[in-house]
């Protein structure tokens, strides 16, 4: 019988060899090859491949049906990206099988991935999963099978300017016990861009105002939030990827953060196309309000494969670099004005004193980085004023020159 001289039956794709696991992006050739080792000569029908990409979701849910009756409802559906069939050894048209000797027998394969496809992933009721699987057909035998899964990554480039622009909110809640009111907490916050990709720091600019009457909590966390959609019915699961907890901010007091980084982990890109399956990212600030319910912010996050490039956004490689403030350079207009006219400019210490650049000890509480180069205004800078008098008189013992000689 075939299973006693079968000796190995695999599928090995390029650079599985060494364990090195598999993965392809959407529009790739995918090459490899089925290994079958016999140690005798033995008689096969057929070896057949499929290659197969899908998205799948499952839940169920228990619903009551009066006092005493309960019936569980099921949900599922399926979406699928790929489908290839190929015939690695076909039977002769003679209706004979085949004879393979002993020894080892490679049979190459090669298909091509569809141009979309849905990122690999593995969630709470769902999955989106791409395999290979071999069926060798013997006579008067069972099939045997072999299967082999691989990654598809679907690259997301947060080089564009939908994900390169800056995200920000605001929020504010009422403290309340026993209907009485205790304050208000106010939370902003801003960050330069709403792509990231995994190992990167978001740099988190936000500012809380405790005006209750007693000591508030802040936290920030990034959220994974799985949905999955069946029979017109979504099902979410939602997890926490990350998060920092910052100072205690005491009652009638102020927290600013100028900057403050999150580091985001390995995690699974987001999936935003799929009809039944998304992963999506979100940075949630949250607030604890002792004895009400908490202050929650949330701003969009799309992670993504392709890294920023390092010149690629100059707002956004600078914002995230260093962690000064910058308003004041929203006062500069983005076409210089007209000098103004010569008896109009009024020179005295307190214009001059206006022009020169902030000093370090004024910048002191907002820098947590390097020191960002001041951008010095110049367009206002005053001529010296007009005078009768040299102020560099030739000295007396110069002799004065001919203008003859």
């Amino acid at each position: 019988m075939i299973f006693d001289r079968l000796k190995r039956f695999l599928i090995l794709l390029e650079g599985t060899e060494r364990d090195v696991p598999a993965a392809f992006s959407p529009g790739q050739a995918v090459s490899g090859r089925v290994v079958l080792e016999l140690a005798a000569a033995a008689r096969v029908g057929a070896l057949r491949l499929r290659a197969v990409g899908a998205a799948r979701v499952h839940w169920t849910e228990s619903r009551s049906a009066g006092s005493s009756t309960a019936y569980t409802q099921s949900y599922s559906d399926q979406v699928e990206f790929l489908s290839h069939r190929d015939a690695l050894l076909a039977p002769p048209d003679n209706g004979e099988v085949t004879v393979l000797p002993a020894g080892r027998h490679e049979f190459p394969f090669t298909f091509q991935l569809p141009e979309t496809l849905a990122t690999s992933f593995e969630g709470k009721h769902g999955s989106v999963r791409y395999w290979v699987k071999a069926k060798l057909h013997r006579p008067w035998s069972a099939v045997k099978k072999v299967k082999k899964e691989f990654t598809v990554i679907e690259p997301i480039d947060i080089n564009t300017p939908a994900l390169l622009a800056p995200q920000a909110g605001a929020k504010e809640k009422l403290a309340r016990a026993w209907y009485c009111n205790r304050g208000q907490v106010s939370v902003t916050a801003k960050i330069d861009r709403k792509g990231y990709t995994p190992g990167e720091f978001i740099p988190i600019f936000a500012e809380i105002d405790n005006c209750t009457s007693r000591a508030v909590v802040p936290k920030v966390a990034i959220i994974q939030t799985q949905t999955f959609v069946a029979r017109g019915t979504k099902k979410q699961k939602k997890l926490v990827v990350t998060s920092i907890v910052g100072d205690s901010i005491a009652a009638g007091k102020r927290e600013v953060w100028h900057g403050r980084a999150l580091k985001i982990p390995p995690v699974a890109p987001s999936i935003l196309q799929c009809r039944i399956l998304q992963v999506e990212y979100s940075l949630k600030v949250c607030v604890d309000i002792p004895g009400t319910s908490k202050l929650l912010l949330e701003l969009p996050l799309v992670i993504g494969t392709i890294p920023l490039h390092p010149f690629g956004s100059r707002t956004s490689s600078v914002s995230s670099q260093y962690s000064v403030s910058l308003d004041w350079l929203s006062t500069i207009p983005e076409q210089p004005e007209a000098p103004p006219e010569y008896s109009s400019v009024v020179s005295s210490p307190e214009a001059e004193q206006s022009l020169a650049p902030p000093c370090r000890s004024e910048l002191g509480g907002i820098l947590e980085g390097p020191f960002f180069a001041y951008i010095q205004e110049f367009r206002f800078r005053p001529p010296p004023l007009y005078s009768e008098i040299d102020p560099n008189p030739p000295s007396d013992h110069i002799r004065p020159r001919c203008m003859t000689c």
